[in-house]
């Protein structure tokens, strides 16, 4: 398992848009999120959960995608790039998607995020690209349904992260578990 990478783009958009802003960097806030980003809080933004309880828990802090998903999306006929999946920090290098529940990502100089969780795609996928919903979903060797949107975070750790800046996993005590949707 590849245990360092590199961020590629940082993304941020201060109202609930589908798509993020390109930053030169970002401020992460140690238990709130990205500053100035519209899901930044202690308890959850997403207005779909907001709307079952709006004090759960904000697991959702800051959502990452590998940018190798978008090259594999080329040649099925998308064109997709950093920050427009809504991510907030487009990596290179690490497979997210297979990294376990509470794997920790040293970033930058003092940042740490813990993985919370699988991003569940929603139907403006489609409506930013047709078709794009049924690309990023997968099937695992049972037949079941994968997510590959990306993954969600909390911050550990603030501080400001950057385009270039390392990527260092730290993967939690065994026996693993592996990331749902959050």
């Amino acid at each position: 398992m590849q245990t360092t990478g590199r961020i590629v783009c940082v993304a941020r958009h201060g109202e609930h848009a589908f798509s993020k802003r390109l930053c030169q960097q970002i401020t992460l806030l140690a238990g709130r999120g990205i500053e100035g980003d519209a899901h930044c809080g202690e308890t959850v933004k997403h207005r779909s959960r907001v709307a079952v309880n709006p004090n759960q828990p904000n697991l959702r802090q800051v959502h990452l995608i590998a940018e190798e998903l978008f090259e594999e999306l080329t040649p099925k006929g998308f064109s997709v790039k950093p920050g427009d999946l809504g991510e907030n920090i487009t990596t290179r290098g690490i497979d997210l998607l297979s990294l376990p529940l509470g794997t920790k990502l040293k970033m930058g100089p003092q940042v740490v995020l813990e993985l919370t969780g699988l991003r569940n795609p929603c139907k403006q996928i489609d409506a930013f690209q047709n078709g794009l919903m049924q690309a990023v979903l997968g099937r695992d060797e049972a037949g079941a349904i994968t997510l590959r949107a990306g993954v969600m975070a909390i911050v550990v750790c603030g501080g400001l992260v950057q385009p270039g800046d390392e990527i260092c996993v730290d993967l939690p005590p065994m026996p693993y578990k592996r990331l749902e949707r959050v």
